[in-house]
């Protein structure tokens, strides 16, 4: 009777597994093995403040969840302790987070991970944690959008200063 009761809060944690496999934006795999607490403590604080569950999980588990969400891909990065960065919104968030405290703490090595339900390696997850954030994406637009605009004012100005000139 017990194993059953083991064996069902097995294949409920599997399910919440696969369930943020599929409802994240962004999932980076990371092997946290040689950070000490306070590190950790760090990261996950870091995390936590940009909406992302940070969670260290068995591998067997992951695996059985990956095979739910169709990403079984993902179980070659699935060896050692893992920990695994869910982000539910935010894309490039995790991996900027990851890698900016992996530049810092030789002990955080990424491993790999998931980007809009597609299994992406390590040099991938630091491209994407290069790109400027959703913020700094809208400002360049809207410089690029602006230029046009001040350029034609800029022109329609100096003819106007030109005409008075010759007055």
């Amino acid at each position: 009777m017990a194993n059953a009761k083991i064996i069902e809060a097995k294949q409920q944690e599997v399910e919440v597994i696969a369930e943020k496999l599929r409802g994240s934006v962004t999932t980076v795999v990371a092997d946290y093995r040689g950070l000490n607490v306070t590190q950790v403590t760090e990261l996950r604080k870091q995390l936590r403040e940009a909406g992302i569950e940070f969670q260290v999980l068995k591998n067997t588990m992951v695996r059985r969840a990956t095979a739910q969400a169709e990403l079984s891909e993902l179980d070659q990065v699935l060896s050692g302790p893992t920990a695994i960065a869910f982000s539910p919104e935010d894309a490039v968030a995790p991996a900027k987070i990851l890698n900016d405290f992996a530049k810092k703490n030789d002990a955080l090595e990424i491993k790999g991970g998931v980007v809009e339900g597609r299994v992406v390696d390590v040099a991938q997850i630091k491209a994407l944690a290069e790109l400027p954030s959703r913020e700094g994406l809208l400002s360049m637009l809207l410089s690029v959008l602006q230029a046009p605009v001040r350029n034609f004012a800029l022109a329609v100005k100096a003819v106007a200063e030109k005409q008075e000139a010759e007055a």
